[in-house]
């Protein structure tokens, strides 16, 4: 079995998920926080519909650097409404899809490094960069949201069944 026949089935249902959640942001709540050290409910949204975005970087190139020396850091998209929060989140998912398709096995074990003004904070193979990153990381701020919905009493959607709501 290809790297992409044993991911995708997963990707998919992970980032269907992470859509209905996305579906129910509250465009008049985005800046509410659970805590003042808390990120608001506007920012992981932002982050969650961004993280598929980072697939198809890690299978093309070879780093990151989110402060290269001499030139701007990188940046959140700025999106204000669910609109366009669901938009970007479905170009970033169909490019992943694509490019996830497209993979090559003797690609994924390749090394894949995030940098910072230059200096290498981690490196790990292609693969595991898509599991911890991105999948991971995604379902991480999925239930940070799902959490910031229930206190906002907004239904939560099911994830792998019903929810309470549901």
């Amino acid at each position: 079995m290809s790297y992409a026949e044993m991911i995708l089935p997963e990707f998919d249902q992970e980032l269907a998920n992470a859509r209905k959640v996305l579906e129910r942001v509250p465009e008049d709540r985005l800046e509410w926080r659970a805590h003042p050290k808390s990120n608001t409910i506007g920012w992981n949204a932002i982050h969650l519909a961004e993280i598929p975005g980072w697939v198809e970087m890690t299978l093309t190139k070879s780093s990151l650097d989110i402060a290269p020396p001499g030139a701007p850091p990188y940046q959140s998209p700025k999106l204000t409404n669910r609109k366009q929060l669901l938009e970007h989140f479905d170009r970033n998912v169909a490019a992943a899809h694509k490019a996830l398709a497209a993979a090559k096995d003797a690609d994924m074990n390749q090394p894949w490094s995030l940098l910072q003004t230059g200096k290498t904070l981690l490196t790990m193979p292609r693969a595991a960069v898509i599991r911890t990153f991105v999948l991971n990381h995604l379902i991480h701020h999925r239930a940070i949201l799902c959490v910031y919905l229930r206190l906002n009493d907004i239904p939560v959607p099911g994830m792998y069944g019903p929810s309470g709501d549901e």
